[in-house]
């Protein structure tokens, strides 16, 4: 059954991003005991930099041959030889800007950290094209493999550095050894034999056109806000509000995500028949605001204490940045379900369109915020665009399927509901336990504990239910 093998695709996919990210945050938390948040800043600045131009220039192999009929070596070929030409451009570009970057940012440093971090999107680009095909098959075991040996094997050498007194320099490594140890076992998990062809890249023209300009636009979105307090603020102040922004789109990166690229292929499966794809639709992004909104909401809700336990005291200042981070990345997930049947329908120009607007808005709102409240500005300014644009993505949904935005409301508004539940329970209970001086491990154990049984029982007494069992994995709504 089409619903059985697509969740248990993105179950292996979620579990291989949450191992992922799990790896990621304990290298994160050593990394923050040892360095100073100027450390991060200025691996941030650098780092902003290598991630606009790779995600301009991204590639979509695998999305564009996941969406065709059937695909053969030749296919492989073309995609093998994209993604070594675009390597190529991607090293040329940031060599060239890296000193001009480095001047406009008064670092010198920044030359080599671009030049080597550069090394990183270089060698994902040269993954094996073959690992389409268990993607095809909505089979993401290898995908396992392959994300949690390259994470496994960056953090192992990132300690390493970072204990020798490599101090930024960890955090470099990090970045490039995963990409470059997830292609070294690409190859071993899909064996594929390098040839040079561009025979089917008029299969890749039309989607890479719109998918690039998307991803263009998209890069600039998420990175606005870094190159804007880089360029105006110190370093230290960058790399509070670039690791309580990291941590707060966890919940998306980890879990939404990865669980959304077997949704995909399965959207493609079914593309012929707009009813079911607009049920699917409606499904898909129920299940993944159920996911993503509780998270979001219990975050922002702890950051006082999460940050304290897990970063330190030298990071208390990040604290506010990161509850009012957590909630500006909620309506996320709506965006990544609406881009998944974008892709499977053929329409990219929907991404682009969305990413688009997105940064216009952004430009003007992110900037009025650090005006008139510098990163605290731009964090309260997160949350506004993101209220606006989820009214954007309601409405691209009724133009591309036909699903009135009342219809989307009704749809997550049992969610919304216990996520109120929630949120009053653990508001409550923290004021409550604010004047017994319990261990923060203590009190966040306490208030994790409450916000997921309210929640839980809220979804149940709404009627929202799971139901497994005979072939059958499925979220009912009564």
């Amino acid at each position: 059954m089409l619903a059985v093998k697509t969740i248990k695709g993105a179950g292996w996919l979620v579990f291989s991003r949450f191992v992922g990210r799990i790896i990621d945050f304990f290298t994160l938390l050593v990394l923050a005991r040892i360095l100073t948040p100027a450390d991060f800043g200025l691996a941030a600045l650098a780092t902003s930099l290598v991630v606009v131009v790779d995600t301009m220039l991204e590639v979509p192999v695998t999305q564009a041959l996941v969406r065709l009929p059937t695909i053969d070596k030749s296919h492989l070929d073309t995609g093998f030889t994209v993604g070594l030409m675009r390597g190529a451009v991607i090293g040329t570009i940031l060599l060239a800007a890296a000193w001009p970057y480095s001047w406009i940012n008064h670092d010198s440093h920044l030359v080599v950290l671009v030049a080597v971090l550069s090394l990183g999107p270089i060698s994902r680009g040269l993954t094996s094209p073959a690992m389409v095909n268990f993607a095809r098959q909505l089979g993401f075991r290898q995908t396992f493999i392959l994300e949690s040996s390259g994470k496994l094997a960056a953090a192992i050498i990132a300690m390493l550095i970072v204990l020798s007194g490599g101090a930024y320099w960890a955090i470099v490594a990090n970045f490039v050894i995963a990409s470059f140890a997830s292609t070294v076992v690409s190859y071993i998990l899909a064996p594929y034999r390098p040839a040079f062809s561009l025979a089917r890249l008029p299969d890749f023209a039309g989607f890479i056109g719109w998918f690039s300009s998307a991803q263009l636009v998209s890069a600039l979105n998420w990175q606005f806000d870094r190159f804007l307090i880089g360029a105006l603020a110190d370093r230290p102040t960058l790399g509070r509000y670039a690791v309580a922004s990291d941590v707060a789109v966890i919940p998306t990166q980890s879990l939404i995500g990865p669980a959304l690229q077997p949704v995909m292929a399965a959207f493609s499966q079914i593309n012929a028949d707009r009813a079911r794809v607009c049920h699917a639709f409606l499904k898909a992004t129920r299940f993944a605001m159920l996911i993503s909104a509780p998270a979001c909401v219990g975050i922002s809700l702890t950051a006082d204490l999460a940050t304290d336990l897990l970063l330190g005291a030298k990071w208390e200042h990040a604290a506010p940045l990161l509850s009012l981070l957590a909630l500006s990345v909620a309506p996320i997930p709506y965006f990544q379900t609406l881009s998944s049947v974008s892709v499977a329908l053929d329409r990219p120009h929907v991404i682009f369109r969305l990413n688009a607007v997105d940064l216009c808005f952004r430009v003007l709102l992110i900037s009025i915020g650090f005006y008139l409240g510098t990163v605290l500005g731009v964090s309260i300014a997160r949350i506004a665009l993101s209220a606006l644009m989820f009214c954007f993505y309601l409405n691209e949904a009724r133009r591309l399927l036909d699903v009135a935005i009342l219809a989307q409301l009704k749809n997550l508004w049992k969610v919304a509901a216990a996520v109120v539940a929630m949120a009053a329970v653990v508001w409550f209970l923290r004021d409550e336990l604010s004047g017994r001086n319990y261990p923060h491990v203590v009190e966040l154990a306490l208030v994790i504990a409450a916000g997921t049984a309210t929640y839980a029982a809220a979804l149940l007494l709404l009627g929202v239910r799971l139901i497994a069992g005979g072939g059958r994995l499925e979220l009912i709504d009564r």
